[in-house]
């Protein structure tokens, strides 16, 4: 493994803030050039892109540093309960159940894109995996199946029921990386022309629409200056909560895995998705309380600032030349992804979906609990905890959705 030049990850920290600085000052200039390039691009796309460049270059290494593990344990659950406590929740019911139809269609969209996939650049390119078992290959692309339909522990669990060879392992978890986060960045790059992309779907975003406003205009009539006492108030909501649903996963996941360990299948084990689940569920909760007026000291600035700190750390971990060490199983992998996305886009059309849903259906699946709700803020920082609920249907069916994609690529060989 390359050294990178910068192993401080204190000194890696100050850099990724050196980047959000410059990327929300400069899209928030007047400067006649920076107005046309924001125009363009999503300024969550390059808190995430610029860090994946650093990373490639050797500057730094999102393997070796614990940022992404801090903000993901950390910062990403004190951000979802700052995002979930004003919510609106009865608003985002009203959203209708055209994201639970785009989610399905994203799960459905990576089974079949599997053997798809396979099939498809083996009639192209014959010669392409020569050399390997085809059992070792089929076996490895079911942990793809595995993250993209779930998450890590789904990806781990298809590894056990597979077999999967620790080195062909290492490798589909390259290509789940790369590939995932260049998707990521497509979404990302979508949300700052969803406008035009709605269009071209005939979609009705009248309900996300109505939702934003209003929760706009609350804040406009309800935000205040907040002293320090606020600060402390809001800060303090967030850290406890995620102190709770740390304390919460460390008394489930012992209970499940020697009462009733069968329910690993369902990342029922895995503390992350306790985590994850706790934290907004409490936040859900307090939602109906007054604890909620704390959006009117910001509390949804702080959880979007918590957010991006996320994003930068995942740009980290994305090295774009690791592509060229395995081209075969990237090319897979892109053909993969990209059925699943024009899967996605056919369904987004048949039943005038907009974007947004297609988005967050999409991320929920391939990236889980831990940027779906990213991609969902980047529509609207307000519609974070869709994602989250979405992400966590994704782990209770990765498992089946994943074994069911695996069956299908062993016929496929």
């Amino acid at each position: 493994m390359v050294e990178p030049f910068i192993k401080n990850d204190a000194v890696v920290l100050g850099i990724l803030f050196i980047i959000l600085a410059f990327v929300f000052i400069s899209s928030n200039s007047k400067n006649r050039w920076f107005l046309k390039f924001y125009k363009y691009v999503p300024s969550l796309l390059l808190c995430y892109f610029i860090p994946s460049i650093l990373n490639s270059m050797g500057i730094i290494s999102g393997n070796q540093s614990n940022l992404y593990f801090v903000a993901s344990r950390f910062l990403l659950p004190a951000s979802l309960v700052l995002l979930t406590i004003s919510i609106d929740l009865p608003e985002i019911i009203k959203l209708g159940p055209k994201a639970i139809i785009m989610f399905l269609s994203g799960t459905l969209g990576i089974i079949i894109g599997g053997p798809f996939s396979i099939i498809l650049i083996s009639y192209i390119f014959p010669n392409l995996i020569d050399g390997l078992e085809t059992d070792l290959v089929w076996r490895g692309l079911t942990t793809i199946a595995g993250s993209w339909i779930g998450g890590g522990a789904n990806q781990a669990a298809m590894k056990e029921i597979f077999l999967v060879d620790d080195a062909i392992f290492s490798t589909m978890i390259a290509v789940d990386v790369i590939v995932a986060n260049i998707w990521m960045a497509f979404l990302l790059y979508g949300s700052g022309v969803h406008e035009k992309i709605d269009r071209i779907l005939n979609a009705d975003s009248s309900s996300i629409d109505d939702l934003r406003r209003k929760i706009e205009t609350y804040r406009s009539q309800n935000l205040k200056v907040p002293d320090f006492v606020d600060t402390v108030k809001v800060i303090s909501v967030a850290f406890i909560l995620t102190g709770i649903a740390h304390f919460g996963s460390d008394l489930i996941v012992p209970y499940i895995e020697i009462n009733a360990p069968q329910l690993a299948k369902f990342s029922l084990t895995s503390n992350f998705f306790w985590i994850i689940v706790i934290s907004t569920s409490l936040a859900l909760t307090l939602s109906f309380t007054k604890i909620r007026t704390l959006e009117e000291a910001g509390a949804s600035r702080y959880g979007s600032l918590f957010l991006y700190i996320l994003v930068a750390t995942i740009g980290m971990k994305m090295n774009i030349l690791a592509i060229f060490d395995n081209p075969s199983f990237f090319l897979i992998g892109l053909v993969w992804m990209l059925f699943h996305a024009i899967f996605l886009i056919i369904v987004a059309k048949l039943i005038k979906a907009p974007l947004f849903f297609l988005a967050v259906g999409s991320q929920a699946n391939v990236g889980g609990a831990a940027s779906a709700p990213i991609v969902a803020s980047a529509f609207h920082p307000s519609l974070a905890p869709v994602g989250v609920l979405l992400a966590v249907l994704g782990y209770a069916v990765g498992t089946y959705g994943a074994w069911f994609c695996g069956v299908l690529m062993q016929i496929s060989f």
